[in-house]
């Protein structure tokens, strides 16, 4: 027998197939740099009251030793320092390129949705005039306020439709789906979504992250549309609000960084539903094998950015515990992979869902700065919650 027959290739897979093939337990994560299912659990990341990226690391070694090709660390983090996590070390992993088509999925359900906001609209913009007040007083200079829409259908959620759709819309976001489901739940709990957000990737000493801060919704007008974007660029509430998210993400990143480019302004980049200011920056790590300078690292001292919080963070917490009536579990976390070199990708868990049997919990927020309109933000969240409702083929319920 010759040599050759005795290696066996690694499998070439193509990102529909990789997206077929997931079904509700796995992992899926998706974005212009490929595709990653994963599936089975080798190993538990349990953090504790530590760093996730040193258990992390700690995990990818012993996975190493035990046998594994390829580990990688992959999963959901919440929102709150204090929120759950759900990372692994899966037993499987299989990779492809960008999901540039996507063939559509059946026919929809046709399911029945009753549609709960929590808060009413009326009590989330009365959370927006407070605070304003807030502001106002110097307490804070920018708080993110979400609110929640939660949806019970007539007949149990399919994950894989949901994710199959909304990958299809926009074949160019983080789209994922991942297992969270916790003590007490009466069935499994997926994680889905299709975030704009990259809040960090790693690719050998090269480090980028892209922050979205200010927001117009996208009309489907081409006219109306090119007025927006141009309101949007010219905003100085917009303006404002994206410059302290990313002069916070490049302060940051500066820690690890011997290099860092930031433009001086921002751009505008669309989804299928919203318009957004976005900066992208760049570095060159300083030392690429700390596990501080992994991409699962590199999330943990970045999250929460002022995109999803506030400025400063800790009082935008405090507010956002006082004004919010619902936790907000993994909406505004961060999910995504980290591999055994540090290198990986992490999005920002906006856009997304929790999915339990026929109840699905969504999730919108609005940056609040001086300047802003209660109305305005309402609307804003409406828009937002846009992506998961067409998915899910809701008509109105926002």
């Amino acid at each position: 027998m010759s040599i050759s027959a005795l290696v066996r290739p690694r499998p070439v897979h193509q990102a529909a197939d990789l997206l077929a093939a997931y079904l509700p337990g796995s992992f899926f994560f998706s974005s212009t740099q490929g595709v990653l299912l994963a599936d089975g659990v080798h190993a538990h990341v349990r953090p504790g009251d530590g760093s996730k990226a040193l258990a992390a690391a700690k995990a990818l070694a012993a996975a190493r030793t035990a046998g594994l090709p390829e580990p990688v660390v992959a999963g959901a983090v919440g929102f709150r320092p204090d929120a759950p996590s759900s990372l692994v070390v899966p037993s499987v992993v299989r990779r492809a390129g960008a999901a540039s088509q996507v063939s559509a999925p059946g026919a929809g359900s046709g399911a029945a949705w009753t549609a709960v906001p929590r808060p009413e609209p009326a009590r989330y913009a009365d959370a927006v005039r407070r605070a304003l007040r807030l502001i106002g007083d110097g307490d804070l200079r920018k708080v993110v306020l979400a609110r929640c829409l939660e949806l019970t259908s007539d007949a149990p959620v399919w994950v894989p439709a949901l994710l199959a759709r909304l990958v299809r819309a926009d074949p160019a976001a983080y789209a994922f789906a991942v297992d969270v489901t916790a003590p007490g739940d009466p069935a499994p709990r997926a994680l889905v979504g299709a975030s704009p957000e990259l809040l960090v990737s790693r690719r050998g000493t090269t480090v980028v992250a892209n922050p979205l801060a200010g927001s117009a919704p996208r009309s489907g007008d081409e006219a109306v549309d090119r007025e927006r974007i141009a309101r949007l660029r010219a905003s100085a509430k917009d303006l404002g609000e994206h410059a302290h998210t990313a002069a916070q993400v490049a302060e940051v990143l500066g820690r690890f960084c011997v290099d860092l480019e930031v433009p001086e302004r921002p751009e505008v980049i669309g989804t299928p539903t919203m318009w957004h200011l976005s900066t992208r920056i760049t570095g060159r790590l300083a030392d690429p094998g700390d596990p501080a300078c992994s991409a699962l690292g590199l999330a943990e001292a970045l999250h929460p950015t002022p995109a999803v919080c506030g400025v400063p963070e800790n009082g935008a917490l405090t507010a956002i515990a006082a004004l919010e009536p619902e936790d907000r579990g993994y909406y505004a976390g961060m999910v995504g992979w980290t591999g055994l070199h540090g290198d990986g990708e992490w999005a920002v868990t906006i856009r997304s869902a929790e999915v339990c049997a026929r109840t699905v919990r969504l999730f919108a927020g609005a940056g609040i700065v001086a300047g802003s309109d209660p109305a305005a933000e309402l609307a804003e969240t409406a828009a937002k919650f846009g992506t998961l409702l067409r998915a899910l083929e809701v008509e109105e319920a926002a």
